[in-house]
């Protein structure tokens, strides 16, 4: 693209590439378009052969001049992908494999017949679902952090602009005073997508009001929790509009140089990135002076390590600083003394990717979706025992019943739903009695868990509380960065006790011991890591004390996970004396006489592997 030097010729261009992006998704020119996902879970099921084997039917069959074909981003709904769109049409076709492509080829874009077989079907209807915003996990999604991905190249600048992109910084630069735009993200209520939910407005006043001769913007894409991706997409799938959340940012309150902090495991995000900001470099878009408005800014791109504790913000700008990824203790804080002690506003990638809708729509149109305390939407990576895994926006206030039913489509084998984690490791699990709570930062809070960057983990009747727990205690244990005794000694004394409790040692007393602890923990700790840390297993024993009476008192587990606390028995009735059960345990502890007597079990002898269980073909062994 040619060096874009004033904000008319931005407009020019970008009216050029929004008739030019018209003509691809309303097919004007009368060609069609294949869209192909292109994010990290499809590209891990050969969605670049797909991309490749379309590249090569499409030349052998003379079609360039009739269809285009390229990767776009995530579309959310990732236990059915990898999924092919075909425009204008509108046709989506999920869990395509590279052999389907031929049958794509041949039946729709020289046929014009839709491929039923390649179709969503309806659980529920049992119906087949052609278009994307007819299928239920789409209806009641809203995309604004996640505009533009699964529709634009992420690689090509030009349909970003042909795409809203840039409208709003054009728009700030020409039309806007830096306080006006502060103004207007206070008026939105936006507020920081990345945990806390501190107001962006007013972290950017605070940033503003002090006088500097540098400031900073850093993007904290540090997205560390088990089972969280949205971050991730979002920067796969559209890196053009974080970037121009930055830069909106950078001209509110001052500064003229941003930091792109990402997880080095984010490949694909951080190549599409890198990409990003060097087109836009020779665009003209970033650098000095840019569109001749005076205002200059940079963006730079620094990898995380994969430390956890790098996502709360002080930890993160010591990382970029050079120095090891600890807490500072606060004040001052990051907007008054942050990167190498300038004033510096630390902003999620779902919070920057939100500004530019904003400033776009305005802030009275932005509020009018979400709750009186919570406004716009939030992105969340729906994973666990779910059928619909995937990655979501819904409107704040949804129920928690509509994200993990109507959205979500229930559990899986319809077991009974359990709980679900939101809130990432030191969030809170929330029950049945909780489902129609609004997801809002302040209603998730009173329940005893928390908005979190949005990590939602679903849990089934399978699941032990217990052992859920013990399983984020070992990850915040790990991921503990040692500065602080409460939270490196703390964490680590009730992990200890959790598994003394899951190998059936605990008793009331450890009970007792576990929530004075965490209380310790929650109030000595520096940071939200340590302040937090005790979430899982609050939570889980307000919700669940009977389990956790089951596993001190009976020394069991009601769901049979713990295996210190199962028991493995094999029915006398059932039992066809065949010895495969024998012959599968690795430690002898079955016995019995082939065809003649019933095989037992030893339970001083047992590991608890299930292999017995595993092999038997009758369903003779159970466990309890």
């Amino acid at each position: 693209m040619e060096r874009i030097k004033t904000a008319e010729a931005l407009g020019q261009h970008i009216c050029h590439c929004t008739e030019k992006m018209d003509e691809k998704l309303k097919g004007l020119n009368g060609k069609r378009a294949v869209l192909i996902c292109g994010g990290t879970g499809c590209l891990a099921n050969d969605s670049d052969e797909i991309l490749h084997k379309f590249e090569e039917l499409i030349k052998t069959n003379h079609l360039e001049e009739e269809v285009t074909v390229n990767h776009v981003g995530c579309f959310g709904f990732c236990s059915q992908g990898p999924f092919v769109k075909i425009y204008p049409e509108d046709t989506l076709y999920r869990a395509v494999k590279v052999e389907d492509v031929e049958q794509i080829v041949n039946d729709d874009l020289i046929g014009h017949k839709i491929c039923e077989n390649l179709l969503y079907v309806d659980p529920q209807t049992h119906e087949k679902v052609a278009r994307q915003d007819d299928i239920n996990f789409y209806k009641k999604q809203k995309r604004v952090s996640l505009h533009g991905c699964s529709v634009i190249n992420p690689d090509l600048l030009e349909e970003s602009l042909g795409y809203d992109g840039f409208k709003a910084l054009k728009k700030v630069l020409t039309e806007m005073t830096p306080q006006q735009v502060i103004d207007e993200v206070l008026a939105s209520g936006l507020r920081g997508r990345g945990g806390a939910g501190f107001p962006t407005g007013r972290k950017w006043q605070f940033a503003a009001n002090v006088k500097s001769d540098k400031k900073y913007v850093v993007c904290n894409g540090d997205e560390g929790d088990p089972g969280a991706f949205m971050d991730r997409s979002i920067l796969e799938g559209n890196p053009f509009q974080v970037i121009e959340g930055m830069m909106i940012a950078g001209y509110a309150y001052g500064a003229d140089e941003g930091y792109f902090y990402v997880r080095a495991e984010y490949p694909i995000a951080v190549a599409r990135l890198e990409r990003a900001i060097k087109d836009m470099e020779e665009a003209g878009l970033l650098g000095d002076n840019i569109l001749g408005t005076g205002f200059s800014f940079r963006a730079h791109l620094r990898l995380g390590a994969g430390a956890f504790v790098c996502g709360e913000e002080t930890a993160l700008l010591n990382s970029i600083e050079g120095k090891r990824g600890m807490p500072r203790p606060r004040p001052p804080f990051p907007a008054v003394k942050g990167l190498w002690g300038k004033p510096t506003c630390v902003n999620n990638v779902e919070t920057l990717a939100t500004v530019p809708y904003v400033i776009r729509v305005g802030a009275k149109e932005f509020a009018k979706t979400g709750t009186e305390g919570s406004k716009g939407t939030k992105v969340f990576a729906l994973g666990g025992k779910i059928n619909n895994v995937g990655l979501v926006e819904v409107p704040m206030g949804t129920t928690l019943r509509t994200l993990i039913y109507d959205i979500g489509g229930g559990i899986p084998g319809n077991k009974k739903f359990k709980a679900i984690q939101t809130g990432g490791p030191s969030g809170g699990c929330l029950t049945e009695k909780d489902l129609d709570t609004p997801i809002d930062y302040d209603s998730l809070v009173a329940k005893g868990s928390m908005m979190g960057s949005g990590g939602a983990i679903v849990m089934d009747e399978d699941n032990c509380m217990v052992d859920v727990a013990h399983f984020y205690m070992d990850f915040i244990v790990n991921e503990s960065c040692g500065k602080c005794s409460p939270c490196r000694i703390g964490t680590k004394r009730l992990y200890e006790m959790l598994t003394k409790i899951t190998n059936g040692q605990g008793d009331e007393k450890t009970l007792t011991d576990m929530r004075d602890l965490a209380t310790v923990i929650q109030n000595g700790s520096l940071c939200a890591l340590g302040q937090t840390a005790a979430n899982p297993i609050l939570s889980t024993m307000n919700s669940f004390p009977e389990e956790y009476e089951a596993h001190v008192k009976d020394k069991s587990c009601p769901a049979h996970v713990c295996k210190r606390l199962t028991k493995y028995f094999i029915d006398p009735t059932l039992c066809k004396k065949c010895s495969k059960c024998a012959r599968n345990c690795p430690v002898g502890a079955i016995s019995g006489v082939p065809g003649k007597e019933p095989y037992v079990i030893d339970q001083s002898k047992c590991i608890k592997c299930g292999a017995c269980m595993a092999g038997c073909m009758f369903k003779a062994i159970s466990k309890k």
